[in-house]
């Protein structure tokens, strides 16, 4: 086939073989998918105070919420503030750098937010690595 020129008349047809690309292809999928990164987010919609300046949203970040009717929220589900240490430990236990970010209601408790502060602190979390979002 590769000495092959343009006068000869033969019937052999001309084939690609895309099997290589095909593979190649399906490793980039597989590299792509194991490396991607999920936010879990907390399962509640929470009105936050309008402060200028606030940072993005980290990709690999521990979210809490605190609903207007001071329940905390993580992933979805209700833990309250004495379940922060056992929902959080583990993840922090993996990676100790991991941000902790407080979604607090505006009409939530002042008090409610900090005791979720401070169950993060003892749960492991780095004091610069937790902060409190907002819009």
């Amino acid at each position: 086939m590769f000495g092959r020129s343009l006068s000869d008349d033969s019937d052999e047809p001309v084939t690609i073989d895309l099997s290589s690309m095909i593979d190649c292809i399906f490793i980039l999928l597989i590299f792509f998918i194991v490396s991607t990164v999920f936010v879990e987010e907390t399962g509640v919609t929470v009105n936050k105070p309008d402060v200028s300046g606030a940072s993005a949203l980290e990709k690999n970040s521990i979210l809490l919420a605190v609903t207007a009717e001071d329940k905390v929220f993580y992933g979805g589900e209700s833990i309250g503030v004495q379940g922060i240490i056992g929902k959080i430990k583990p993840l922090l236990s993996e990676t100790p750098d991991m941000p902790v970010i407080i979604q607090g209601d505006k009409e939530a408790t002042h008090g409610i937010v900090q005791q979720v502060h401070g169950q993060a602190l003892l749960a492991g979390a780095m004091k610069d690595r937790i902060s409190v979002s907002t819009k």
